[in-house]
């Protein structure tokens, strides 16, 4: 049993390190050597891929690869990765089971209404729409070959080293307020529980990873300056906020996103609610890094 992880970035590392126990040899992929150290304290063995051109090593370790995980971002036409190398029979002809990182971004605005899995494709932002493209090249390549292929949609990611205690503490965190706006999240942890426990069934599919409690973004800053007793940053409309392109872009879209099919499986996520999560993070001081 190997396990390939194509970015192992954030949501990747820790997909290494909830998973690796499972598997024989875990191999995680970065754009830079200089990234190995952390992804070998996830524990996976690290390997560079710049996306252009693939070592012998990486080779060698697709051929040996029965599990995939693809996390790197698409590109303006697709899955870059399948554009390029496409022919998954020869590269792994191992393979049981692939992954796809996607995003809750492929459905768009729905202006707080509730969307499930069956809900129509409505992409706002471009990086969305190349993910609707991606998510269809991953699923036809994967019937093409005979292997199940799960298609993750993940909310807003967030865990150890990537929290609003982390943005309270270095001036960052702002109540951002825009009326009607809500948005889902998901512990990064339950990302690498929910992919263990599709690979435990050799499951393919689409599924909602998200938590169980859209909120608004204010709301959590202001439950982890509470936690950490420190002031409440000031109300701040998002009509005058000084925003980048991409984080404007984000308050573009309201939605409610449900996790039932995944709970439906029998999977239980350990942070189904924010105040739970940041809760936990912080009384377990485990809030700065894994």
């Amino acid at each position: 049993m190997r396990l390939l992880i194509l970015g192992a970035g954030y949501s990747g590392k820790s997909i290494a390190r909830i998973c690796g126990p499972s598997f024989d040899e875990v191999f995680g992929t970065t754009r830079s050597a200089a990234k190995f150290a952390e992804v070998e304290r996830a524990g996976a063995k690290p390997l560079v891929f710049d996306g252009a051109t693939i070592s012998p090593e990486l080779i060698d370790a697709f051929a040996g690869a029965t599990h995939l995980v693809q996390s790197i971002s698409p590109g303006e036409y697709g899955d870059a990765f399948l554009k390029r190398f496409g022919d998954l029979k020869a590269l792994a002809p191992n393979l049981q089971w692939i992954g796809y990182l996607s995003t809750i971004g492929v459905y768009g605005d729905r202006q707080g209404g509730w969307v499930d899995e069956d809900a129509d494709l409505e992409p706002v932002s471009e990086r969305s729409r190349e993910r609707v493209i991606a998510e269809k090249e991953w699923l036809d390549a994967g019937e093409k070959i005979g292997v199940p292929v799960a298609i993750l949609r993940l909310s807003g990611i967030y865990g150890p080293g990537r929290n609003q205690f982390l943005n309270l503490e270095n001036g960052t965190a702002r109540r951002l307020i825009k009326e009607g706006q809500v948005f889902n999240r998901i512990r990064v942890e339950d990302i690498g529980r929910f992919v263990q426990f599709l690979i435990s069934l050799n499951y393919g599919g689409i599924y909602n990873v998200t938590d169980e409690e859209p909120a608004p973004a204010q709301d959590v800053v202001e439950y982890a300056a509470r936690l950490m007793h420190v002031p409440v940053p000031p109300d701040v409309a998002f009509e005058t906020a000084e925003l980048s392109p991409m984080a404007r872009s984000f308050y573009g879209e309201s939605k409610r996103v449900s996790n039932a099919k995944a709970t439906a499986l029998g999977f239980e996520f350990l942070y189904p609610d924010y105040r739970d999560s940041l809760t936990k993070m912080w009384n377990e001081n485990a809030w700065r890094s894994f």
